[in-house]
């Protein structure tokens, strides 16, 4: 895909995010914000007696990059292990989001993992660079 199919597909999971929203039943949560510019965000997951994300709701508020990340990523955390959340890194959303990332906006990009890993092991830190 070319940059602008990358920033359409961006804006298009900030405009219409997926699994936005709030788990009724769920077995792990954490909110977090990026100091830097103020983006929030909070996930919560259902995880199996496998230790498998099942389902995964976010909610939050900030810019276009932060809370598209969030969605983008959702998709691809149902299915896999909370142990293996804690091997992602900086790298894994780059690649997911497509673009090149400023680096004024890494954090905003990577603040979905951050969030992710409090959730799975209480340690909300950020993913190494």
């Amino acid at each position: 895909m070319s940059d602008e199919l990358y920033r359409d597909y961006i804006l298009e999971h900030y405009k219409s995010p997926h699994h936005f929203g709030s788990l009724e039943e769920h077995d792990l949560e954490a909110h977090d914000v990026n100091p830097l510019c103020g983006d929030e965000l909070k996930v919560q997951l259902a995880v199996d007696e496998n230790g498998v994300i099942t389902d995964i709701a976010f909610e939050g508020t900030g810019c276009a990059i932060s809370q598209a990340s969030a969605s983008i990523a959702s998709d691809e955390y149902i299915g896999m292990k909370v142990d293996d959340v804690t091997k992602l890194n900086h790298e894994w959303i780059q690649d997911l989001l497509g673009i090149e990332i400023s680096p004024t906006r890494k954090k905003c990009a990577q603040l979905n993992l951050k969030v992710m890993r409090g959730a799975v092991t209480g340690d909300a830190t950020w993913p190494d660079e």
